[in-house]
């Protein structure tokens, strides 16, 4: 299996190497969305925006996560989430620049959508077992390689890789809307 920066790389050659990386994250990307924003249409018009930006950008992608591209993908959806609640124009922005006229809710964007982001993770990764918590915190908040998280928590690189990919899907599983939003109907 190829890792992400080998799709991406290839990408500009083979567009089946950018759907195999599309289909490797839009899912968790979406679902990102969908728990900020509590609307389906909003997380598909932020995904589909998020992968489009990972497209422009993929000539500028520097790799600081071992052949990994969640970190920076997540990073491009945090910021298009800020943008949208800022802007409070996410489908009239999509819509707009691809010159179609949409008839369906549109969801007004909420700064509280990110008021509790942190405390939500920070509770989601509380509730993680040690070792999986450690070993997550390693990788994801400071950057470190599978080689050093198994040197600091005295086990195998692939068993530094395991607590990683355990703690982030049981992470996934933990992190769950807050609250409904409202929606308006586009004119």
């Amino acid at each position: 299996m190829r890792t992400d920066i080998e799709l991406l790389v290839a990408s500009d050659h083979d567009a089946h190497a950018f759907r195999e990386l599309y289909d490797r994250y839009a899912k968790v990307i979406h679902g990102f969305f969908r728990r900020r924003t509590g609307e389906h249409e909003t997380a598909l018009d932020l995904t589909a925006e998020t992968f489009a930006q990972v497209w422009q950008a993929r000539h500028r992608f520097v790799d600081r996560h071992a052949g990994s591209l969640g970190p920076w993908l997540f990073g491009i959806a945090r910021n298009l989430l800020l943008r949208a609640v800022r802007n409070r124009r996410v489908l009239a922005e999509a819509t707009a620049r691809l010159g179609m006229r949409v008839e369906r809710a549109v969801v007004t964007p909420d700064e509280s959508w990110l008021n509790e982001l942190d405390a939500d993770l920070e509770s989601a990764l509380a509730s993680l077992p040690a070792a999986q918590r450690s070993a997550v915190g390693l990788r994801v908040l400071h950057d470190r390689s599978y080689e050093d998280i198994g040197d600091a928590l005295d086990c195998s690189p692939g068993a530094a890789r395991i607590r990683v990919s355990r703690g982030l899907t049981a992470l996934r599983g933990r992190l769950r809307p807050t609250r409904p939003t409202q929606t308006r109907r586009a004119s």
